[in-house]
């Protein structure tokens, strides 16, 4: 994905900014005027004209609308509704409308990748009972789609408990991604660099989702939203992009957070493409996916993650990463040697 791409989806326009308008009142001096005390015949007072009381505007609580909108509740809410649901290992919400999730958010520690408590060859993909049927995504919409069930949260990242790696093959947890060159290769890579962030922070928060961006039309030059639906019926949505946002806590109260933001497309990666050209403003990923991810940590205890360590991946074989997935940390900048 270009640098143009993903500038056109940061870009923040500009706010009409008004002036500030100063009022200024002025205030007429009295000034005392002194005659000479000469008699003068009595004379009527003038008398003003009686002005009309004011009439006060009907304040809106006693307006009776002779209709009642919201009385529709009374059949049910129409939603849309987030599916919110925690498991040990996540925390998500799900999009019904594409049958994906909309965020899926983790948590990793350097103790809790080093508990190993948790198989994945006990582990199965299993449809989200939580989410009503109509509207989740099934085991049969992804077979023989040419699509993995691709996770959101990494099972590797679950190891701590057989009952969080499990939580993890829920299908709330998947979305639609492309095998060979992405879930299985750079995304990989990618998931592997997050891990190895534990290296470097004591604790990281991750979140991550589907976009579903536009491309422009080389025909009409006009852009446009398209990306394919897979099942019978076709009902969930395969996302054109993928986005994490990383949480990289120095582990002190009220510390420092070095943020990362990247989107990737669904789509195979060359092993040698940078990380970093992936990286994109924090502001962009929540315009694009409607989300906000950081409006309560304050502007001072943000860092640029890139700009604290190396944002790069350890490319490795899919069978080599499976039985190794620590790996070394990401290079710190600034700190010769500090691995």
């Amino acid at each position: 994905m270009s640098k143009t791409t993903l500038a056109i989806i940061a870009g923040v326009s500009a706010a009409t900014g008004a002036a500030a308008t100063a009022a200024f009142f002025s205030r007429a001096e009295s000034k005392a005027i002194t005659t000479p005390s000469t008699p003068t015949s009595s004379l009527p007072s003038p008398t003003r004209p009686q002005l009309p009381a004011p009439i006060s505007p009907t304040p809106f609580k006693e307006l009776i609308p002779p209709v009642d909108p919201s009385g529709l509740f009374q059949y049910g809410f129409p939603g849309p509704i987030s599916d919110f649901h925690p498991t040990p290992s996540t925390t998500s919400a799900f999009d019904r409308r594409t049958r994906n999730p909309a965020w899926v958010a983790e948590h990793i520690t350097p103790a809790s990748l080093l508990l190993r408590n948790g198989d994945r060859r006990h582990s199965a993909f299993v449809e989200d009972t939580t989410i009503p049927s109509k509207f989740r995504a099934k085991l049969s919409d992804y077979f023989r789609s040419g699509y993995d069930r691709g996770h959101q949260v990494p099972a590797a990242d679950a190891k701590w408990s057989q009952e969080a790696m499990d939580s993890t093959f829920l299908l709330s947890n998947m979305c639609p991604q492309v095998g060979d060159g992405f879930n299985r290769d750079y995304w990989a890579h990618f998931e592997d660099f997050c891990r190895r962030l534990t290296n470097n922070y004591p604790s990281v928060r991750i979140i991550t989702g589907p976009l579903y961006l536009p491309r422009k039309d080389p025909t009409d030059g006009k852009w446009r939203v398209s990306y394919e639906v897979i099942g019978n019926p076709p009902n969930v949505a395969v996302p054109t992009h993928f986005y994490k946002v990383i949480f990289a806590e120095d582990g002190k109260t009220g510390g420092n957070v070095s943020l990362g933001a990247f989107v990737l497309p669904n789509a195979p990666i060359a092993h040698d493409k940078p990380l970093v050209d992936f990286e994109v403003p924090i502001e962009a990923v929540e315009r694009a996916s409607g989300l906000e991810f950081a409006s309560k940590l304050p502007t001072q205890r943000r860092k640029r993650l890139c700009s604290e360590i190396s944002c790069s991946v350890l490319v490795r074989e899919y069978a080599e990463r499976q039985r190794n997935l620590g790996g070394e940390a990401p290079m710190r900048i600034g700190l010769p040697g500090a691995k």
